[in-house]
């Protein structure tokens, strides 16, 4: 089944994120057919944006590599869990560039994911400086070095999130896309349940498109998901 999963990153409060599943709601009517839809809202309005009739999921936008303890400010899987999460967003570009997440620490927070049940939305992707000295491949590899530690029978969720195209409106080709898909699935290939979404400048747009490139799953939308509307337009794609 596709996924479709909405990264709002530090927008919309509880208000907003009630509007919102209610509009989302009245788009999707009783559901999108083959798709998954997720939804990953700032922490403090995960009860708000989730539907009681289970047309979408949710997902944390970050997860503590800690299991709990003296950790200000952290959020614990055990705790996202019992939120009502099925996902957790583990190592997004801008975790790993403003806040110094580095493949170790990933790694943590992927077993912490496991200890509670949730699946990883795992995020790999090269910079435009990478891209430029064709480190692309390269960088993927290095990337999922994280995972080496992880049951390869458990569902994992890879999302492909070139540096490059995120919030620039710059968006990968469906052939930038679909080759680094494909380079991941062989990366990964002794994984039984993989997803591999693809996440950078995503509109309704541009979506058909790139869902036709070899491997990919779904998205892992920014911007556009901030409307019920554009999400699930993109999400019908």
């Amino acid at each position: 089944m596709r996924l479709f999963a909405a990264n709002w990153k530090m927008h919309k409060t509880r208000g907003e994120a009630r509007a919102f599943a209610e509009e989302l709601g009245g788009e999707i009517g009783g559901g999108i057919g083959g798709a998954e839809l997720v939804v990953a809202p700032p922490f403090t309005a995960l009860e708000a944006a989730g539907d009681p009739s289970g047309r979408w999921s949710l997902a944390g936008q970050n997860v503590a590599a800690e299991a709990g303890g003296a950790f200000t400010g952290e959020v614990s899987a055990a705790m996202l869990a019992d939120a009502g999460c099925r996902y957790a967003i583990v190592g997004h570009s801008e975790r790993r560039r403003l806040f110094a997440e580095d493949g170790p620490v990933l790694a943590k927070k992927v077993a912490r994911c496991r200890e509670s049940g949730l699946t990883p939305i795992y995020c790999v992707g090269e910079t435009t400086e990478e891209r430029d000295a064709g480190l692309t491949a390269v960088t993927l590899v290095r990337q999922l070095d994280a995972l080496n530690g992880d049951p390869a029978s458990l569902p994992l969720v890879v999302a492909y999130e070139p540096v490059w195209a995120i919030g620039t409106g710059r968006s990968a080709t469906a052939e930038d896309c679909g080759n680094a898909c494909v380079h991941i699935a062989e990366i990964l290939s002794d994984r039984r349940d993989l997803r591999i979404l693809y996440g950078g400048s995503v509109t309704p747009g541009n979506a058909a498109e790139l869902l036709r490139a070899r491997r990919t799953d779904g998205f892992l939308i920014g911007g556009a998901s901030l409307s019920a509307a554009s999400f699930a337009a993109i999400s019908r794609a």
